[in-house]
């Protein structure tokens, strides 16, 4: 007796249940797409800023999905995205110049360097029982490779850089603290921080500034470089 043939059936996976705990890859895609609707002008930075709070508070995949339930690419938000090359542990030959375009000075004083200013190729900080401050999160980027060169001796440099720029370190600490959080930009060919130096009793410390975004990141770089 001849079998019936029946139609093969299709299964897919059931959709991630909301009390599932959240990874840190869930909650990095979540702020990609965040990322995305604030580029794309669908959030204002206000709201854009509250929600990655609430993105870094999430527990679980129920408290993720809210956060993007009104956005077009929130389908996506439990799957894999792909990402860009890793950005390049030092700079490139010929990237970077071997005198500072700029030097930040705090000797028994403390340095800021913040707002809406042009970021040089080089920048040296140097902290001699004083502070330096670096916030690039507002900055313009002219080139796609920048280093700081910090040096801290009894004091402190911190440098805070936007969410879509790669962030690079490479330094000492000799009876004090140099930690750099590495940072890949979700944006193809976005500029590389790179912080190098060593602190001596003192501290040098840079991290990404939740929330904060270089808008046009690419149409600078093009209008600058000549592309």
């Amino acid at each position: 007796m001849d079998l019936e043939k029946r139609p093969q059936q299709t299964t897919h996976p059931d959709p991630q249940p909301a009390g599932l705990r959240a990874s840190d890859a869930d909650r990095d895609r979540t702020a990609d797409i965040l990322r995305e609707a604030l580029a794309e002008g669908r959030l204002t930075a206000e709201e854009h800023g509250e929600r990655i709070d609430g993105v870094y508070r999430a527990k679980t995949m129920g408290d993720l999905e809210p956060l993007v339930s009104d956005l077009p690419a929130a389908s996506g938000a439990g799957q894999p995205t792909a990402r860009p090359e890793p950005a390049p542990t030092r700079p490139s030959d010929g990237s970077v110049p071997p005198v500072p375009d700029e030097n930040l000075v705090a000797v028994f004083s403390s340095s800021v360097r913040k707002g809406r200013w042009r970021v040089g190729r080089r920048t040296h900080a140097y902290a001699i029982f004083g502070s330096v401050e670096i916030d690039l999160s507002e900055a313009i980027f002219e080139q796609r490779q920048v280093l700081i060169k910090a040096i801290s001796i009894f004091g402190s440099v911190e440098v805070r850089v936007p969410e879509n720029v790669s962030l690079r370190g490479s330094g000492t600490g000799v009876l004090g603290n140099f930690e750099v959080d590495m940072l890949d930009s979700a944006e193809q060919d976005a500029p590389v921080v790179f912080v190098d130096g060593f602190a001596v009793l003192g501290n040098i410390e840079a991290k990404p500034k939740r929330g904060k975004l270089v808008r046009d990141l690419h149409k600078q770089l093009r209008k600058h470089l000549g592309h």
